[in-house]
């Protein structure tokens, strides 16, 4: 080959290889495609909603607030039909070139369609709220545990219950459900233990709040949020939520006693025996509150509940609940990721990075996790508290 040919070929090579670098910058550079699988009534639809989607907002909550998702969609050439209440739809989410993040099931309860421009929108809410745990009921609970409850409440339901083993074994001297649903009941109770309790994918879940862990008792891994990777953010510090103390009354009827409980950044929690009229100790065991320094009374930084606790023990439950619970809210923090992330969801823990120090160095856990699916692609928006660790006493 001559010289001149050589330098041909070497040439056509280089540039091939420029246009292969080219062609991958480029591609690098084209944004991601979100895409979503929509089936309704357990036909797939996604076909024929994507070109007339508008819009698609799935908000993730926890407790019994129950997960909604709405989908709005263009009819301006008057051919969507408007689909029966109760039918049932099951959403995935993700990007082109990856696998799907299956996202649930819901049941649509409400239908609207305006114009115009005509548009139909269908909201939709988790399936797992069924009617039965909302039915109020007439029970007295009596010296039980509060794993008893939830799997008796999860059997009533057809549920299967999922509550860790050390919150399971907390007792319950007594209870009474008067006319009241097992979701209030539950509810209740979540409040008392600064616990969350849910329904999700057939799971009645009863488990610590911001314990950043399974019902197994294995923790979350925790996901980062680069500041890079969101649109806008929010922090806050709210003074009015710096109480120093919570103070909880109690009162006996029955023994005709009573008294309160004040917990504090220096109150220790202990279990220890309780002991018998004779004087020794029993396999029983009670919430004791330790004090390693006196508390001033003031009454501007101690907040006291309004609830009257039927015992001591209760009492101390409750505040030691509502200490742990303004402890996560003293600081909030929100942000907006510009490229949405399926696989978020509320009790996951996050590390965020590229804030102010104070802020990266927090340790958060997601209270809310909203998806959001349209014109200006997919987004996801977070809200955050501040993660409590080591609580369980």
């Amino acid at each position: 080959m001559s010289a001149a040919g050589q330098l041909f070929e070497q040439t056509a090579v280089q540039l091939d290889g420029l246009a292969t670098q080219a062609s991958d910058a480029l591609r690098q550079r084209q944004p991601r495609k979100p895409i979503c699988r929509i089936l309704l009534g357990g036909k797939d639809i996604t076909r024929n909603i994507t070109p007339r989607l508008i819009s698609l907002t799935l908000t993730d909550n926890r407790g019994f607030e129950a997960d909604q998702l709405d989908i709005v969609l263009d009819d301006a050439d008057g051919r969507l039909d408007i689909p029966e209440r109760g039918v049932t739809i099951k959403l995935s989410l993700g990007w082109a070139g990856a696998a799907l993040v299956d996202k649930g099931s819901y049941i649509v309860d409400e239908v609207e369609h305006t114009g115009t421009p005509d548009t139909l929108t269908l909201r939709a809410r988790a399936t797992d709220l069924r009617a039965g745990i909302a039915t109020k009921r007439e029970k007295s609970w009596h010296q039980t545990t509060l794993g008893a409850i939830v799997q008796a409440i999860a059997k009533a339901n057809g549920l299967t219950p999922a509550i860790p083993a050390w919150l399971a074994k907390q007792k319950i001297e007594h209870i009474d459900q008067t006319s009241e649903s097992d979701a209030n009941l539950l509810s209740r109770l979540a409040e008392q233990y600064d616990a969350i309790a849910t329904v999700k994918q057939g799971r009645l879940i009863f488990c610590k709040a911001g314990d950043a862990e399974t019902v197994t008792g294995q923790p979350f891994p925790a996901c980062l949020i680069r500041r890079s990777s969101g649109d806008s953010h929010r922090f806050n510090v709210a003074d009015r939520n710096a109480y120093t103390a919570v103070k909880a009354y109690w009162q006996d009827v029955r023994g005709a006693k009573k008294g309160e409980v004040v917990v504090n950044q220096d109150t220790k929690f202990e279990r220890r025996a309780t002991v018998t009229k004779l004087g020794r100790k029993s396999k029983r065991t009670k919430l004791t509150a330790i004090q390693q320094k006196g508390i001033e009374p003031s009454s501007e930084n101690i907040k006291v509940l309004r609830h009257v606790y039927v015992s001591e023990a209760t009492a101390l439950q409750g505040a030691k609940a509502a200490w742990q619970k303004l402890q996560r809210g003293v600081a909030e923090f929100s942000i907006t990721l510009a490229e949405g992330r399926p696989e978020l969801f509320p009790e996951l823990p996050a590390q965020v990075q590229g804030f102010k120090p104070v802020i990266d160095a927090t340790g958060w856990v997601l209270k809310k996790v909203t998806h959001q699916l349209g014109d200006g692609g997919y987004t996801t928006a977070l809200e955050l508290e501040t993660s409590l660790y080591n609580t369980k006493d």
